[in-house]
């Protein structure tokens, strides 16, 4: 026991405290709550984090579904060293500053995973395994089958978000909005104009970018929903090349191999290149990533794991995965948006700027549980997919007055790019990007 107790263990906190923005405490009390466990109390905690608290051998973490935080546990002989950071990169640095690079493999670093409080005990070798304890369980099939109602709710709590999020910056900082005319980031930028308005800021300020390789229907899209409301003096297209996209570099930024996840945060790569470009001053984009996940609009035949029972039936599967204790819940990488967030967040921060998805906040996603699918679907799929656009434009026009365009659903990069153009320049295969990823480190 007297070996045990003259074990030195050390903390090491790679994590920006720049990026926590808090609504409604400091950071000492967050901070605090945390270091409790009690799941309540941190539950309580409003806005965008990644908390490390800390009190003797015991370390306790919690984020936001917004970022990414990491960890690893290295061995010393004076004891155990805990290292935490948002990228696998930043931990292997810190490893190789210490002379302790030969215990690394991006495998072995661990993901807390979103709205759980992850305990670590530093009492060496062997390590105790992680104590998981949720903090976020919104109570699911709350609301009426009723779309107007469901609507009103979930644009509101959208509303509700944005106007945080504004206060928290200088009235008369330019705002970009990744805008591709679909549901999610065109109601972004509506209930945005519209907070904006009703706050008395000016929405001038306001530009909503759309990538253009020369031959995506999102352009065309983009164009038409604002013009068909007036408001196509803030469209603004950000050209790219094909040729540009660097699949080893878009790999290296995202830490990641999923090939969807890949090919979105390339075109996040080369939306966030080109407003830098052309805007290096810039630095507030907001974007509707998350809004799939809340309204389970993902096309599910092209999962082989699930129906459309599994997912109206597991609670924030699309955000969370099978979710943690699960046989197919990844250490490493967590699971679902949870772990696929770093599809935006690391291109955003690759080229500065500070990014925000108002679709990601708990609140947001608390209505959207909260929706009887079961009811208004009867385990039709073709009614699930309908839902969204039904749900997401009665809403915008309850809270904003404005009457929302809906266009069939594509993803981000079948937007931006043809699809046989985008085939031709990036691979569909999990393994390469696998064998890119790992290259770094083997």
């Amino acid at each position: 026991m007297a070996i045990q107790d003259a074990y030195v263990e050390r903390v090491v906190d790679l994590l920006d405290p720049g990026m926590n923005r808090l609504n409604n405490m400091g950071m000492d009390e967050a901070r605090d709550r945390v270091l409790s466990g009690d799941a309540a109390r941190v539950g309580e905690i409003d806005g965008s984090f990644a908390i490390l608290a800390r009190d003797g051998k015991t370390v306790r973490m919690a984020r936001s579904l917004d970022r990414p935080m990491r960890y690893f546990l290295a061995k010393r002989q004076e004891g155990p060293a805990l290292i935490v950071a948002d990228r696998i990169d930043a931990i292997h640095e810190q490893l190789r500053r210490e002379g302790l690079e030969g215990q690394f493999h991006p495998s072995y670093t661990r993901m807390v995973p979103a709205h759980y409080v992850v305990e670590i005990q530093l009492v060496g070798c062997p390590d105790p395994d992680p104590v998981y304890t949720r903090y976020f369980t919104p109570e699911r099939n709350t609301l009426p089958a009723d779309l107007d109602e469901i609507g009103r709710r979930y644009a509101g709590a959208l509303a509700d978000e944005v106007g945080k999020w504004l206060r928290h910056h200088d009235d008369r900082e330019p705002i970009g909005v990744e805008f591709s005319g679909g549901i999610d980031s065109g109601a972004v930028f509506l209930v945005a104009y519209h907070v904006m308005r009703s706050q008395g800021k000016s929405p001038a300020r306001m530009k909503a970018f759309t990538l253009d390789f020369g031959d995506g229907p999102d352009v065309a899209q983009a164009r038409e929903f604002l013009g068909c409301l007036g408001l196509g003096m803030f469209h603004e297209t950000i050209p790219a090349r094909l040729e540009d996209i660097d699949l080893a570099e878009t790999v290296r930024v995202i830490e990641d191999y999923k090939p969807l996840d890949v090919e979105c945060a390339a075109m996040g790569m080369a939306l966030c290149r080109g407003i830098r470009e052309r805007y290096p001053d810039w630095r507030l984009l907001i974007d509707g990533d998350g809004g799939d996940e809340n309204l389970k609009d993902y096309p599910i035949e092209e999962n082989p794991e699930l129906t459309i029972r599994s997912v109206v039936h597991n609670l924030m599967l699309y955000h969370e995965g099978w979710g943690v204790g699960r046989i197919k819940h990844s250490l490493t990488y967590s699971g679902g948006l949870s772990r696929g967030y770093v599809r935006s967040y690391a291109p955003a921060r690759k080229h500065g700027f500070d990014a925000f998805s108002p679709l990601t906040r708990p609140s947001v996603v608390a209505v959207s549980e909260g929706i009887p699918f079961i009811e208004l679907t009867r385990y039709d799929v073709p009614t699930l997919y309908s839902l969204k656009g039904e749900v997401v434009r009665r809403g915008v026009k309850a809270v904003t007055g404005m009457e929302m365009p809906v266009f069939e659903k594509r993803r981000f990069q079948h937007g931006a790019v043809s699809v046989g153009a985008l085939r031709r320049r990036l691979p569909t295969a999990e393994a390469e990007y696998r064998r890119e990823f790992l290259s770094r480190y083997v």
